[in-house]
């Protein structure tokens, strides 16, 4: 099944803590379908001038182009760090019951999706 609609999102953080956190509040507030937390991961990077080696996690977020918005915004205010990495990548393919089961975990009308 082709559906760009759907999309992949991918987020660093600092601790696992904080990933379960934000995992949390999106499902919740059905602007993610589920969330994967990864780690830890060591990242390097140049920050301000510097090159820099943090371990940090990594979540991978499943939503679609209409929570898209709310979810980068609401990412952004549950994060600590100043500019935290955000990606979101285009589901090209996909399990056509899985992106069904997406579909309605996003629902904000539905009490439960039925899984």
């Amino acid at each position: 099944m082709t559906d760009a609609r759907f999309l992949q999102v991918f987020v660093t953080v600092p601790s696992a803590e904080v990933g379960d956190q934000i995992a949390s509040r999106v499902v919740e507030e059905r602007l993610a379908a589920c969330v994967q937390r990864m780690g830890p991961i060591r990242s390097v990077y140049r920050w301000q001038g510097n090159i820099e080696s943090s371990e940090e996690w990594l979540l991978v977020l499943k939503t679609d182009c209409d929570s898209w918005p709310a979810l980068r915004e609401r990412i952004v205010a549950l994060h600590s760090y100043e500019v935290p990495e955000i990606l979101a990548l285009p589901v090209v393919e996909g399990h056509p019951p899985y992106l069904r089961w997406v579909a309605e975990s996003l629902r904000r009308d539905k009490a439960s999706p039925e899984t």
